[in-house]
């Protein structure tokens, strides 16, 4: 019976074990924490989004990175689709619904239930789960693993890697895996924070101001992107899902900026003219006439005031410009870009470098906003992963 040795219990390599071992492949997986999961399981405070209710052709559109093969995700995704995974999660008595955003959570909004039943799968399929397994060498037909009982050499067929990426790393996320591929002349993108927040250099007089505070309703654009929603502010900065969606097109940016359209469902002209009448105390006026936030009023004026016109006012409303310093530190990023990059792999993500070795997940160079992208394509590329793995081995 071929062997495959999975290393990384997150959701990319459960998902590879659980197709490896019910075609019938003897499956080990390797988990460097006690327990796999851990980042599926912080998902879950957040209600575990699962996947999004997109159709395939828009739902694959969300994916971005450098050099991506055309039509990759159509495929991965393809084979373990939004619809699969609410059926696949149905069959373990775990139903879901989708949200008014599209989004799809369990109804119970917890992530431990799913990943009980799904781990209780894995174990009456006889996958040999081993907890505190850490990676220390890596070639085509083995692993060495440091355990609490000391060096352990496990050799197999095929070698599936889903170690994740660098964001979270107390859940075992943590990057260590970019050394072994270099050394092994892997050509691995560094590891950066995607889907975080970015920091302004606030002057000290203004964060207890704009700390905690929230702007809803807006527009953010930057490099001719858009992303509407609400922000926070926050002591360093801002967050939310506007500036996550942005992350790819700040990064690229020598000096990231962005502008906000503070007031999107009107024009600057209609703007002005709600305050045709007034002849001064224009921020005051716009409280009343624009309903502009008190939060949103000070960053006006900081960042363009003082204002001589509604007019000049409203133009600075529809572009509120801030530029910013940094993304926040990868270790509170939600996830990260960068991992082995695209030309490293065939289409089934085999190594090239090291045939009957695949890898999965957040590993490679791949990112995707938040609302479902990110877990759907974790399942879709483990699935892919060990769909191949068993063509190595000839399994069918």
């Amino acid at each position: 019976m071929p062997h495959i040795l999975v290393i990384g219990g997150g959701p990319a390599g459960l998902r590879a074990a659980e197709i490896a071992s019910e075609s019938g492949a003897k499956v080990t997986l390797c988990e460097q924490k006690r327990s796999v999961g851990r980042k599926f399981l912080i998902a879950g405070k957040g209600g575990l989004n699962l996947t999004h209710s997109e159709e395939l052709e828009i739902f694959v559109e969300k994916y971005r990175g450098p050099d991506q093969p055309e039509g990759f995700w159509k495929e991965a995704v393809g084979r373990f689709d939004n619809k699969m995974i609410r059926g696949w999660a149905a069959r373990m008595d775990v139903g879901t619904f989708v949200q008014k955003s599209g989004r799809v959570y369990p109804k119970s909004l917890k992530a431990a239930p799913l990943l009980r039943r799904w781990v209780e799968k894995l174990r009456s399929s006889e996958v040999d789960l081993r907890m505190n397994y850490r990676l220390v060498s890596l070639s085509q037909e083995s692993a060495e693993f440091e355990t609490p009982e000391g060096t352990v050499t496990l050799e197999a067929d095929a070698i599936i890697l889903a170690m994740g990426g660098g964001s979270w790393p107390q859940t075992g996320s943590d990057g260590a895996w970019v050394e072994f591929l270099k050394a092994a002349g892997i050509s691995v993108r560094s590891l950066s924070s995607a889907n975080c927040g970015w920091e302004v250099a606030w002057p000290e007089d203004l964060v207890p101001q704009v700390e905690a505070q929230p702007l809803k309703n807006i527009i953010l654009s930057c490099a001719g992107e858009d992303a509407s929603g609400e922000l926070m502010l926050t002591r360093y900065g801002m967050e939310g899902g506007p500036i996550y969606k942005l992350g790819p097109a700040l990064r690229e940016m020598e000096s990231p900026l962005i502008k906000i359209d503070l007031k999107p469902t009107f024009t600057a002209e209609k703007l002005a003219a709600k305050m045709e009448s007034v002849k001064r105390n224009f921020l005051a006026e716009s409280a009343q006439r624009w309903k502009l936030s008190e939060v949103a009023r000070l960053l006006l004026e900081y960042f363009h005031g003082p204002f001589q016109s509604s007019r000049q006012l409203a133009v600075a409303a529809k572009a509120l410009t801030i530029p910013l310093t940094k993304a926040r530190p990868i270790e509170e990023a939600i996830s990260s870009a960068g991992g082995v990059t695209w030309s490293e792999l065939d289409s089934e993500l085999m190594l090239r470098e090291l045939p009957g070795v695949f890898v999965a997940g957040e590993m490679i160079d791949w990112e995707a906003p938040t609302g479902g992208y990110l877990l759907q394509g974790c399942f879709a590329s483990g699935t892919l992963a060990a769909e191949a793995a068993l063509k190595f081995v000839e399994l069918p």
